[in-house]
């Protein structure tokens, strides 16, 4: 998984990570003098995988929130052109594309 435009490839944080993780249990096991600052260090790197999920959720809120307004802009220009053309009811774009994010669940907004 990847952030948008971000440049940021979870996949390789994660490996980068473990790694790390197991130096400091390497060093840990070497110098158990030093046992309670590669703990701090070894929970402070725990916390990338909390982070990396925050990025994933963000991720894909943030896909949902550029299709919602995607979706909406399209409606808005039918709108306008059938207003242009003289329907009877150019509203109705943005009516069903309003009623239809609204009936799509929390996680799909923007899915058609």
């Amino acid at each position: 998984m990847s952030a948008p435009e971000s440049g940021i490839m979870l996949h390789v944080i994660y490996v980068r990570n473990d790694n790390a993780r197991q130096v400091i249990a390497g060093f840990a096991s070497a110098m158990p003098v030093a046992s309670e600052m590669w703990e701090q260090v070894d929970r402070a790197l725990a916390d990338v995988a909390a982070m990396g999920a925050a990025i994933g959720r963000l991720t894909a809120e943030l896909a949902d929130t550029r299709m919602d307004r995607a979706n909406l802009l399209a409606a808005m220009r039918a709108t306008l052109a059938a207003h242009a053309d003289g329907e009877t009811d150019p509203l109705y774009y943005l009516r069903d594309e309003l009623d239809t994010s609204q009936a799509r669940p929390e996680g799909h907004r923007g899915s058609s």
